[in-house]
Order: structure tokens, then C-alpha cells, then sequence
């Protein structure tokens, strides 16, 4: 079984260090389970994905650390800032994913959130922490990426 595609959608928000602290073998497309001042916040977007990671218990899958802030026109104080929100995938999904995370030692993190069809869906990773000299490798990389594009610009530009 292959995992979902990507599809990017209208950006809510990204996890950007995710890439970079993470090593990623698969990704999932998830739905999310919401309340109605939660739903609001995100159109203004007041949501912090940093801190979030996921998990699976009693065949059910989690996002915890997620801080969506509370919507100041909501009835009744609204909505829990850092509660637990439940992610929507099928529940063969589950069983895989928790079996890697359980065997292989693997995390959960959320990479990106956005609209798909007027619903909200979370893109998760499955993966491993990248090593120190593996972000060192990725930072020389990149560096050096930069310099090669800004020789080939300034080439460019002295004919």
C-alpha cells in the first residue's frame, strides 16, 4: 500500500524545521477533527505547528502540541488552545504507521496544514531525527547550492 500524494492546496501553515530536524520515509494525507471556533482561527492563521507531534493510541491517531489560538468572538471562551485533535485516516493507515513507529522507532510530525475542498487535512511524516553532521551536511549544501547560483548570476551579468 502506497501512501497518499500530496496535494498542497491553500496553505494554513508549514512546520519548516520539520525537513530539516527530520528524515522522512512517508508521508499521509489526514483529516482533522475540529470545533467551529478552531475552524475560525485557522482562516486567520493562528496556528503553531513547531511543538506538535503525533501518536496513535487504542487504534486511534493524535496530534498533540498543536496550539491553535482561541477566537475572541467565540461563544463561551471557545476552545482549548493545546487540547488533543484527533486525525482522520483509514484505520489500515493506523495499523501501518503505528507498526513503524513502534518497530523502527519512527515519529510523527505534522509537515504542512492546509484547505482541500473546504475541509482542513494535515500532511504527516513518518520519520527519523536527523543526526548534528547530517544538518551540517544539509547547511554546507545548501550554502554551497547559493554560491553556484550567484557565480552563474554574476557571469550572467558581466557579458
Amino acid at each position: 500500500m502506497n501512501p497518499k500524494k500530496k496535494d498542497p492546496g491553500s496553505r494554513i501553515a508549514a512546520n519548516r524545521r520539520a525537513r530539516f530536524d527530520y528524515v522522512f520515509e512517508e508521508e499521509y494525507e489526514a483529516g482533522i477533527v475540529l470545533t467551529g471556533s478552531e475552524v475560525k482561527s485557522l482562516r486567520a492563521g493562528q496556528v503553531q505547528l513547531r511543538e506538535a507531534y503525533g501518536l496513535v493510541r487504542s487504534g486511534e491517531a493524535w496530534l498533540v502540541g498543536m496550539h491553535i489560538a482561541p477566537y475572541e468572538m467565540a461563544r463561551h471562551g471557545g476552545h482549548e488552545a493545546k487540547r488533543e485533535r484527533k486525525l482522520l485516516l483509514h484505520s489500515r493507515e493506523i495499523e501501518r504507521i503505528n507498526r513503524r513507529v513502534q518497530e523502527q522507532r519512527l515519529a510523527i510530525v505534522p509537515i504542512r496544514m492546509y484547505w482541500k475542498n473546504g475541509r482542513v487535512k494535515v500532511l504527516i511524516g513518518i520519520g527519523r531525527g536527523s543526526r548534528r553532521y547530517d544538518k551540517r551536511e544539509k547547511l554546507k549544501a545548501r550554502d554551497m547550492e547559493r554560491e553556484a547560483r550567484r557565480a552563474m548570476s554574476e557571469r550572467g551579468r558581466s557579458r
